[in-house]
């Protein structure tokens, strides 16, 4: 991608991080096999944002093992995620995080399953300790994670966490922090390119459900995904989504589509309530993970908040803008292009808080409805 730059609210380019830096922090020791690793098991995040971030390093670790079964471990709700991708013919799913009989023998089912698949290797991307766990009940001979959390004793192989720093952690892009397990297989640097696919049941459903509001081939179309699962500290104010929304609507004839997660509905309620404009309110039901896929691969533009759909417009590369509050923007770098983010930098920021303790949240308040009027022009003006 030649346009590897983001621009905060003052237009002042941000670099991504860059490789060399992260070469100089991270050198770990490559693991040696006896025999190449025929069964393998990959641990996914747990956030739709992660598991997006995390496929550079799925698609690499199927190069490295092109003759090995490698198994997916993952929540069931996300594999809508990697559907339509070459990576889930071997699938398995965490059961239910609940105390109840039903949840504990789908746990015992699930470790059973993996003892029985005789893993030669598994590899941790979560840092959790619960994963580390599993993995080691699993019987698998080989055990690859980050040394953190109090799991060392668990894994045969410890890799050193590489941007630990005194009283915490230095924030450096998720992309590079999987290159590091990467590395410890021997494998290059599998790279920031998102990878998502679609599937033609979705592509249908969305463009049925498109034709059936009203919405025409002909109109830029804007989606606002204005939720966040982290908290309510990462929504920017409805009535400011509504302003930017009606504002679009004016300048470029667009169709406005709000597509919120479940219970994310009283937001996007609102935003519809506040505009002056029509728009499409896609709820009873919201769209599933695979269509928001397709949804936000066909939009001409996607503005939300710093959420899993974000990461979506990456791996599509889909004109963005996106508002930033109380999170590390560093976190989530790539070198994708198309991507304004709005963010003012505030003394007390960012402080990663689901809920502000303050009287005003002043990270959010500041980032005005002018600076993501002028943001969305600049991104929507060259696609139509």
């Amino acid at each position: 991608c030649s346009r590897d730059w983001q621009w905060n609210i003052y237009s002042a380019p941000i670099q991504s991080h860059g490789r060399e830096e992260t070469a100089a922090l991270n050198s770990p020791q490559i693991l040696q096999f006896d025999t190449e690793p025929q069964r393998i098991l990959l641990v996914l995040p747990t956030w739709v944002g992660d598991v997006v971030m995390a496929t550079p390093f799925i698609r690499a670790l199927f190069q490295r093992f092109p003759d090995g079964e490698i198994t997916l471990l993952m929540n069931r709700h996300l594999f809508p995620l990697l559907e339509g991708s070459p990576w889930v013919e071997r699938t398995c799913f965490w059961p239910p995080r609940k105390k109840t009989p039903e949840a504990k023998q789908q746990h015992r089912e699930l470790v059973d399953s993996l003892q029985a698949q005789q893993f030669d290797l598994a590899v941790m991307l979560p840092n959790s300790l619960r994963s580390a766990w599993l993995c080691y009940r699993s019987g698998a001979k080989r055990r690859l994670g980050f040394n953190r959390d109090g799991r060392g004793l668990l894994l045969t192989d410890k890799v050193a966490v590489p941007n630990r720093i005194k009283g915490g952690y230095q924030p450096m892009p998720l992309c590079d922090y999987f290159a590091v397990l990467a590395a410890s297989l021997g494998m290059e640097h599998p790279g920031d390119q998102l990878t998502l696919y679609l599937t033609a049941e979705c592509d249908e459903a969305v463009s049925a459900r498109l034709q059936q509001e009203g919405v025409r081939p002909e109109q830029p179309m804007v989606v606002l995904c204005p939720g966040a699962n982290f908290g309510a500290s990462k929504c920017w104010d409805p009535e400011r989504f509504a302003a930017v929304a009606d504002h679009l609507v004016r300048r470029f004839g667009a169709a406005i589509v709000i597509s919120p997660g479940p219970g994310e509905e009283p937001l996007a309620e609102a935003i519809q309530k506040s505009m002056n404009h029509a728009s499409v309110l896609l709820t009873n039901p919201c769209l599933t993970l695979g269509e928001l896929k397709t949804l936000i691969a066909d939009a001409d533009l996607l503005l939300g908040n710093d959420t899993g759909p974000r990461h979506f417009g990456r791996a599509f590369d889909t004109p963005r803008v996106t508002v930033f509050g109380p999170t590390e923007q560093k976190w989530t770098d790539t070198s994708h292009g198309h991507e304004t983010i709005c963010r003012v930098d505030i003394p007390c920021g960012p402080c990663h808080k689901k809920q502000c303790p303050l009287e005003e949240q002043i990270c959010m308040t500041r980032v005005t409805v002018d600076m993501v009027n002028a943001a969305c022009e600049d991104q929507l003006r060259p696609s139509l």
